[in-house]
């Protein structure tokens, strides 16, 4: 194959960037350059695959949910970013420029989109969700190609190729690929997270659904949790209160040995979380961000819910008495926890780094290379 250089446009959150560098390590071990494009809230990274690297930190801001003066802003940061992108393209010709959704990909695609035929590159997006993100579904039509997380994606344009990959997950999850699951004998292993900042709800609700379960439950579980810094002493103090041991955190380190000890999840169904939950096979509770512009994770949280590898309950019906009644009856059923947890290892897809170079690879040598 060609060594090509090829620009990955990716910043926001760890849920997109995750996939990001998981692709960027695939595509190195491959022989090709990489460039990193994205912007601010990420900044320049000095450790992983893009330290050392061309790295270019755009403007850009998200539209969704703004009032009509910060849209405005956030609109005009963004035609900034792209007049930028645009200049930087022209100046560095990658073979192709990968997206991974979110306003910090706008810049790029749109600025890539607009150079002229001969010094255009390949233009790809990837979408996580099983909804076609608002940042993606501005920039579709004018991909050549879509990778997608799921099977359906709702919102994906007629006429624009798309291919399942699935979603890369970082290399230390994919190790846990085809481990399975080990049902609990004693101990019982919650993992609690919410994303890359956490989510109060959890802390808020978790805490005293676990204190009113019976006393011979209780007294066999153990937590792990993610919680807003602020809300970490009251967290924990809760759980000592409970008589419940409990490890909480702001940010989780050693996911992958949280998730192969955990005997059940609770957490957002953002596509990262989702796929590493289905790559590690395991059982887990999802409550989908109430706030996502087209509802993306219940949309996500559906799928795995219609495959019989989750269950979910929307925010405003995650109380603590509906938490409670909802554990007792799920970890009570061992049987019912490891067949979800063998239906959500089906789904789960360790190779999606590879899936996802092979789409953009299968197409460089169509590239026209004039000068």
């Amino acid at each position: 194959m060609t060594r090509h250089c090829i620009a990955v446009a990716a910043g926001g959150t760890g849920g997109h960037f995750f996939p990001a560098e998981a692709l960027a390590c695939e595509l190195v071990r491959r022989g090709h350059d990489i460039v990193l494009m994205t912007d601010r809230r990420a900044g320049l990274r000095e450790n992983g695959v893009f330290a050392g690297r061309q790295q270019f930190v755009l403007p850009g801001a998200g539209i969704a949910g703004r009032g009509i003066i910060r849209a405005a802003r956030a609109a005009a940061a963004l035609g900034r970013g792209t007049v930028q992108a645009r200049g930087i393209l022209s100046r560095i010709r990658p073979s192709a420029i990968i997206g991974f959704g979110g306003y910090p990909s706008v810049p790029p695609l749109l600025g890539g989109s607009l150079l002229p035929q001969k010094k255009r590159p390949l233009l790809f997006i990837h979408e996580g969700n099983a909804v076609l993100g608002k940042a993606n579904g501005f920039l579709a039509a004018r991909m050549d190609a879509i990778a997608t997380s799921f099977p359906v994606v709702a919102g994906v344009p007629d006429g624009v190729p798309t291919t399942l990959t699935g979603m890369p997950v970082r290399p230390d999850i994919a190790t846990l690929a085809g481990e399975g699951y080990v049902p609990s004998n004693g101990v019982i292993n919650l993992l609690v997270w919410g994303g890359s900042l956490g989510a109060r709800v959890f802390s808020d609700v978790v805490p005293p659904a676990l204190a009113a379960l019976a006393p011979a439950l209780r007294a066999r579980i153990q937590v792990t949790q993610q919680a807003r810094a602020e809300d970490v002493d009251r967290v924990a103090g809760a759980y000592r209160a409970a008589g419940i041991p409990a490890t909480i955190a702001p940010f989780l380190d050693n996911v992958p040995e949280r998730l192969r000890a955990a005997h059940l999840v609770i957490g957002r169904a953002g596509g990262s979380s989702v796929a590493e939950l289905t790559v590690a096979g395991r059982p887990s509770l999802l409550v989908p961000l109430p706030i996502a512009a087209r509802d993306e994770q219940g949309a996500n949280a559906q799928a795995l819910c219609d495959a019989h590898a989750a269950w979910m309950i929307r925010q405003p019906d995650f109380t603590a008495p509906a938490l409670t009644q909802r554990l007792t009856e799920l970890l009570a059923d061992r049987d019912l926890l490891v067949r979800t947890a063998q239906a959500a290892s089906i789904l789960g897809r360790p190779d999606a780094a590879a899936r996802l170079a092979d789409m953009i690879e299968a197409r460089l040598p169509d590239l026209p290379r004039t000068a």
